[in-house]
């Protein structure tokens, strides 16, 4: 299964994964094949002002609706008006006017907030304690529930926006009863955009507050918290298990043992050599002037903003602590790795975690045969919220027992 949208590698695989969330109203087909045929391949702009314009078009949508008293249009307008905003950003280094970040983003975040307001029951914005400030999120739950229930700790990717951890792990968990805790960490969407924090190896920093959190919670079963990350995810969770073991059942959509491996996989080995060699200014010289020469230049400056650092070897340098390889004999966790098919950045790593974990493991795979393959699974959402939910559920005794029609 190759479809193709873009020759451009991140157009096409963002027009794969917003296509897919339609299957939790997070997008409509026809809205998003519209805006595909619009785009110029390649060019940031066109992508930007495509989408933009197309969030803001939807926004304006759900405005209407709710001034006519109709809820439920707003509310899943405002949710696909947030997804398209968001969209609209990973273009946004590659335009002649990146300082449009922080206007668009605070548009996509009104939206969300919005929608999470019109939800049954509103989610509920939450402020976490971390290190003297607060990540913030929102604890979304089920209809009519009081009672404390098992919650599923959404751990997002690199550079993710809410509205895709809504669409690929948190609207699912919710429908089968958890509540579903969507959060902002160092590095992540508001951090970084909002405050400047960026992303942290030691991701059990992160995940320890959170429990602490969520356990101070009457309507939180803290016997039966689970932690489902996606994209670089797929090493903080594991990576917060050897070190947290509050936590009763983990997913990590990829395993990743080494994050560094997606980045010099590309880098020539001339280039690996001259970083080992420690020669930081003659490194720099020649990733800065290959930049400027390359169409990849603003997939680079969107997925290395999280760490905060300007030199590219220092940056380098800070990737290669995201490895798992001097803790993962401490995780005990019960851990499921899902093995996508066609895996972009990191291939064979799945496999590579789930051999080295000394404790309750599973590897699932998910094929191209079946539609769900690619990072993340972007068109197979249905295939994978029912083997990693049913797996989460036995783990967690959870899930209800329906009579077959």
């Amino acid at each position: 299964m190759r479809y193709r949208f873009f020759e451009h590698e991140q157009f096409n695989y963002e027009t794969l994964l917003a296509l897919g969330s339609a299957y939790r109203q997070a997008a409509d087909p026809g809205e998003v094949l519209a805006a595909a045929e619009r785009i110029v391949d390649g060019d940031a702009e066109s992508w930007f002002t495509t989408w933009t314009e197309l969030g803001r078009r939807v926004r304006d949508q759900a405005d209407r609706s709710s001034g006519q008293g109709r809820q439920a249009s707003a509310r899943e307008a405002c949710l696909r008006a947030a997804a398209y905003l968001a969209t609209a950003l990973v273009s946004i280094d590659g335009t002649a006017d990146p300082g449009r970040l922080g206007s668009v983003f605070r548009e996509h975040r009104e939206c969300f907030e919005h929608f999470a307001a019109a939800c049954d029951p509103p989610a509920e914005p939450v402020a976490i304690p971390y290190e003297g400030g607060l990540l913030p999120g929102y604890l979304f739950s089920p209809p009519g529930a009081t009672e404390p229930l098992p919650t599923v700790i959404v751990n997002n990717g690199s550079d993710g926006p809410l509205t895709a951890v809504w669409a690929l792990i948190g609207a699912g968990a919710v429908a089968r009863g958890y509540r579903a805790l969507l959060f902002d960490g160092p590095g992540q969407q508001s951090m970084l955009f909002q405050h400047g924090v960026p992303f942290r190896h030691d991701w059990e920093k992160v995940i320890t507050p959170v429990v602490d959190f969520l356990l101070g919670r009457e309507d939180v079963d803290g016997t039966r918290v689970a932690l489902i990350g996606i994209s670089q995810a797929g090493y903080w969770v594991p990576r917060a298990l050897a070190f947290e073991h509050r936590i009763a059942a983990a997913v990590a959509d990829p395993g990743i043992m080494d994050v560094s491996t997606s980045w010099w996989q590309h880098m020539p080995a001339e280039m690996h050599a001259l970083w080992e060699s420690g020669e930081r200014e003659t490194f720099d010289a020649f990733m800065r002037e290959a930049l400027k020469e390359s169409a990849q230049a603003a997939v680079w400056a969107w997925r290395s903003k999280p760490y905060g650092i300007e030199s590219p070897f220092d940056m380098f340098t800070e990737i290669g602590k995201y490895t798992l390889t001097p803790v993962v004999e401490r995780i005990t966790t019960p851990l499921l790795i899902t093995d996508p098919e066609g895996e972009s950045f990191w291939p064979g790593q799945s496999r590579q975690l789930y051999e080295a974990l000394p404790g309750p493991k599973e590897l699932v795979r998910f094929t191209e045969a079946e539609g769900a393959n690619l990072h993340c699974e972007p068109l197979g959402r249905a295939v994978f919220e029912q083997r990693v939910f049913d797996w989460v559920d036995a783990r967690l005794g959870t899930g209800k027992k329906v009579a077959a029609r």
